[in-house]
């Protein structure tokens, strides 16, 4: 990795919660300096990580985290954790306010105790068809604004270069533990994608390893370089301007676009125009039109369906130690959302043999989206 970056807008404080987990506030720049109120909840010590079970025939690890069964579910408004807590509720945050938050999930899929072994995982054992380990790594929770009543795309652009520092900061921090081998910074919005908790969120996942998708991809990428000696991921951007139908928007620093062979009813990748490893290599030029770009790629998928955007966003980021120089920063949102009261669900091709059917037809989607009427907050 990188040295660390100097952060120049953003204030970082950290402090911990009544169980030992950490919490980390990030001001707007121009906030008085904070100082936190402590966590005065008894909560049960950790004491449980993860379990791990290699599936031989996928080639995939997959967690075992029984201890999520018991994370809070669809709770009453006035007891959302996630809300800066009040004098009547004590919830994650126990300041009464707060710009950006990170905290560490308490029902966490990868986790790590101070006491446990660090590193990474085993090797697979030839022949044994029951290899685990332990779930180390990180799983965070990013609360974007106090308001309970917004969503992302009601924020202001300054906030989100506020966000944005938080995810540069914790790209660099998670990417310095031994055990974590990728960054993964996502968002997934709406009852029907299975979020749980209303309030505008997102969270981080510090894999112990590198995930299925992410590994799929830069396969292809070191197979294409090696056939022809380019980047697939420039490449493609180069191939989507150049056809230029399905561009939804452009900037000096940045392009969404509807991918040729998308999957979703409604998806979108948005990709810097150089080639870049993971989000703390941008610019403060990138990163300013960044926290516009994004806004305006969010604002257009909501106006497309007089009906809710359930949407899943998710930074595709390298790995911390390899494949660097392959891999492309680059955000996918996804929808299954594919006409007003209808959704996509995955069905037997999908889910069972993992081949997509897509209902709608990408270049028509590119254009519904660059006809949308933006509506600003």
């Amino acid at each position: 990795m990188p040295p660390l970056r100097e952060h120049r807008r953003a204030t970082k404080t950290v402090t911990h919660l009544a169980d030992g987990r950490e919490l980390i506030y990030f001001d707007d720049p121009g906030a008085p300096p904070r100082r936190p109120r402590a966590d005065r909840r008894e909560l049960p010590s950790r004491d449980t990580i993860p379990e791990l079970r290699w599936d031989a025939l996928a080639g995939e690890w997959v967690s075992v985290a029984a201890q999520r069964q018991d994370r809070t579910y669809l709770p009453p408004e006035k007891e959302c954790p996630l809300d800066a807590s009040t004098p009547e509720y004590a919830s994650e945050i126990p300041d009464p306010g707060y710009d950006v938050v990170v905290f560490e999930n308490r029902f966490p899929s990868f986790a790590t105790l101070p006491s446990a072994p660090r590193g990474p995982l085993p090797a697979i054992r030839p022949g044994d068809m029951l290899n685990r380990a332990a779930g180390r790594g990180r799983c965070e929770v990013v609360c974007f604004t106090s308001d309970h009543h917004t969503a992302f795309s009601g924020l202001s652009p300054a906030r989100v270069r506020t966000l944005l520092d938080a995810w540069i900061d914790r790209t660099e921090q998670l990417s310095t533990h031994p055990d974590i081998e990728q960054v993964f910074i996502f968002e997934n919005r709406g009852r029907e994608i299975g979020v749980t908790l209303t309030h505008p969120h997102g969270q981080i996942y510090g894999y112990p390893f590198i995930a299925p998708h992410l590994r799929a991809q830069l396969d292809q990428a070191r197979a294409y370089e090696a056939s022809c000696g380019r980047n697939l991921f420039a490449d493609t951007l180069a191939a989507e301007v150049a056809a230029g139908e399905r561009v939804v928007q452009r900037g000096e620093h940045w392009t969404a676009f509807v991918p040729f062979a998308a999957r979703w009813p409604m998806e979108v990748h948005l990709y810097p125009n150089r080639q870049v490893p993971d989000l703390p290599a941008l610019t403060e030029a990138e990163l300013d039109e960044l926290s516009r770009v994004y806004l305006a790629v969010l604002r257009r998928l909501e106006a497309v369906f007089d009906d809710t955007l359930p949407y899943i966003a998710g930074w595709h980021q390298a790995p911390v130690r390899r494949d660097r120089d392959l891999a492309y920063l680059h955000l996918q949102v996804t929808s299954t959302r594919r006409a007003p009261g209808k959704l996509k669900y995955l069905a037997g091709s999908e889910s069972a043999m993992g081949s997509f059917i897509n209902d709608m037809q990408p270049e028509e989607v590119a254009a519904l989206l660059r006809d949308a009427k933006i509506v600003e907050p």
